[in-house]
């Protein structure tokens, strides 16, 4: 699993984001399911870190974002299904769609003012940085 990390160009600063959002001890399993993951970018500021998915196609229910043990998890699932019924036959399609990324948070993070928000296909995640212990679990709700 890769994830995509802006730097303003010093290689000493991508090792640090890089080192704040491993992913890699995850296991990805789109390589074997064909799943797609969502494009990420990671953005840090001098008072928080935002997280841009580019998630095209859901609802703003469809999202679960929560923290426990250091990590945040964003997740969404949505179905669509359509009947058609026109003399001798039906047409019956369905679709689902559904994705899970975790990321290491930096323990800088305060998790308790973590905001989100949903608009044109884009979720919007925005960490704000303190010094606070990340052992709490927490529900992020999305405006």
């Amino acid at each position: 699993m890769s994830t995509l990390v802006k730097t303003n160009g010093f290689p000493s600063l991508r090792s640090m984001m890089e080192d704040f959002w491993n992913t890699d001890r995850f296991f990805d399993k789109s390589l074997f399911s064909g799943e797609q993951l969502p494009a990420v970018n990671i953005r840090e500021t001098k008072d928080n870190f935002e997280l841009e998915v580019a998630a095209p196609g859901f609802k703003k229910d469809d999202f679960k974002i929560s923290t426990e043990n250091g990590l945040i998890t964003i997740s969404a699932e949505t179905s669509n299904e359509q009947k058609e019924e026109k003399g001798n036959y039906t047409r019956k399609e369905f679709s689902k769609t559904a994705f899970t990324r975790m990321f290491s948070l930096p323990e800088n993070v305060t998790e308790e003012k973590i905001k989100a928000s949903y608009k044109d296909g884009l979720l919007v995640i925005d960490l704000k940085k303190s010094g606070k212990d990340l052992t709490a679990k927490k529900e992020v709700k999305i405006d």
